[in-house]
């Protein structure tokens, strides 16, 4: 097994910026004299001052002993000039995202350090293959991609470029485990994991928002409290700023020749013609000024219970909202399952999306009165669940259909008639490019969802919750919003259709 880095290994970190520092700190508190370098006069010393402030209050919080914290600071180095990281077992590059300036600075680095040592690159957009052909020996070139903040963030992607040797990649790998990070194994393509997976959670809210589904506020108010993301999407891309995010966006797009599933949008566009970034702007999707008011999600309006309500088959979603009916003291009967309904009440019919539009779904089922919800991560613990309403439905069994999920506690949030809703078709896109990642060898499985998890905080692994919807089901929701939509963007990954077939069984 590779042996991660001695700790008596000096450690080289060029940029002392947020991402720098970070890195520089990480390796210190593992045991590493760490040299920082840095172009701008002073800004190595003036990052290290502020490194030292940090294990300084680690010591006071008691995560740290005093001796701790003062040998940490004092492994930390201030380097002049590049010839003193000459000594180097492994240089991180944390610079700007420029492939000419990153390869001019590793062919600069190429001349100074030993043989053995390892060069890395913590870009987060440009390909490793590319950075690397412009020096001497490729191969002891990775990535080495940690999320900011650097202490705080588990996740690191140890990226292959096509010439880096595995010795290099497995070497970085188990030191950043050493580091106690959680690092994953990647082969650099466009957006390496986490910025190509994560596109969907931007790019279906922007869809959904651009065909007047929802304000901006319910969507992520959905996502949040049915869906179990930490933030919504709107939210997220105002903290990002919408300038870094809709770059990367292009990057990713660009990258891949256009490919429509990565396709920027025009409303972000605008926001950052206009000079509303976000959070650091003080205006995005949402204003940030000291008077503003927070808006707040569109909920529906109290219902009457209704009387007559009735809980259709044992599936997960029918045992969860059985149970809550029951925690609220609410009657019901269960009934055997029907179809794909979930539940009824009032004339209404209560289905789970799939992919469809609820208009759709009444004309294809002959039920008028029928009733979309959204997915929820856990039915049992969801505090808000979105829905939509068929064009025939009256207005009668929709409040119906709306008062039996308020009896059962949930908040509800009436979208417009949209295919998919907002939580299912991200979530199935979400793990539609999760499994083209791995059908293409990008990462394997493991590696994707727990990428996912911790370097955007997803609740759960797109894989792990494909596979708790149902291969068949999730396929199904794509292959509704292709034929809704009429686009490649909503193609099904091969592995998925591999899984669907190879769970079919032979007579």
């Amino acid at each position: 097994m590779t042996q991660a880095l001695s700790s008596q290994a000096v450690i080289a970190v060029i940029g002392a910026g947020a991402m720098g520092a970070g890195i520089a700190q990480v390796a210190a508190a593992a045991g590493h004299t760490v040299k920082l370098l840095d172009n701008r006069p002073g800004a190595a010393a003036q990052a290290i001052a502020g490194i030292c402030a940090q294990f300084e209050k680690m010591a006071a919080k008691g995560k740290l002993s005093p001796q701790a914290s003062k040998d940490a600071g004092a492994r930390l180095l201030a380097a002049g000039h590049i010839a003193d990281l000459s000594d180097a077992a492994l240089v991180v590059e944390a610079i700007v995202e420029n492939l000419q300036v990153k390869q001019t600075l590793f062919k600069d680095l190429e001349a100074v350090v030993s043989e053995g040592c390892i060069l890395a690159s913590n870009t987060s957009s440009i390909s490793i293959t590319a950075i690397g052909a412009a020096l001497k020996h490729p191969q002891r070139l990775a990535g080495l991609h940690f999320f900011n903040p650097a202490p705080l963030m588990a996740l690191v992607e140890v990226v292959s470029g096509l010439a880096t040797h595995q010795d290099v990649a497995d070497t970085l790998f188990a030191t950043a485990a050493a580091w106690g990070k959680t690092p994953v194994q990647a082969k650099s393509t466009p957006g390496f994991i986490v910025n190509r997976v994560a596109r969907p959670y931007y790019a279906e809210a922007l869809r959904v928002l651009n065909e007047g589904g929802a304000d901006c506020a319910t969507l992520d108010a959905v996502m949040r409290e049915a869906g179990g993301f930490r933030m919504g999407p709107f939210e997220l891309m105002d903290m990002i700023g919408h300038d870094v995010n809709f770059a990367v966006t292009n990057s990713v797009w660009r990258a891949f020749f256009n490919d429509p599933r990565f396709l920027p949008s025009l409303i972000q566009q605008d926001l950052v013609d206009a000079g509303f970034l976000g959070r650091k702007s003080g205006r995005g999707f949402f204003d940030y000024s000291a008077s503003a008011v927070k808006p707040l999600p569109a909920t529906a309006p109290e219902q009457v219970q209704p009387k007559d309500i009735v809980v259709y088959g044992q599936s997960a979603v029918a045992q969860a909202l059985a149970k809550r009916l029951q925690t609220n003291q609410v009657s019901f009967t269960q009934a055997a399952a029907d179809g794909d309904a979930l539940a009824s009440a009032g004339g209404a019919t209560l289905r789970v999306t799939d992919g469809r539009t609820a208009t759709r779904c009444a004309v294809d089922t002959h039920l008028p009165n029928t009733v979309l919800i959204d997915l929820a991560l856990d039915y049992q613990t969801a505090t808000r669940l979105a829905v939509s309403v068929a064009a025939h439905c009256d207005s009668a069994a929709a409040n119906s259909a709306m008062g039996l999920l308020q009896a059962a506690g949930f908040a509800v949030s009436q979208l417009q008639d949209i295919p998919g809703l907002i939580v299912m078709r991200t979530v199935a896109m979400l793990a539609n490019e999760a499994a083209d990642a791995v059908n293409q060898g990008v990462c394997d499985t493991a590696a994707v969802d727990t990428a996912m998890r911790l370097g955007v905080n997803y609740p759960c692994g797109p894989l792990a919750w494909a596979n708790a919807i149902g291969i068949d089901k999730l396929s199904t929701v794509l292959a509704h919003l292709a034929q809704t939509y009429g686009e490649d963007r909503y193609r099904t990954s091969p592995l998925i259709q591999h899984q669907l077939y190879a769970a079919k069984v032979f007579s």
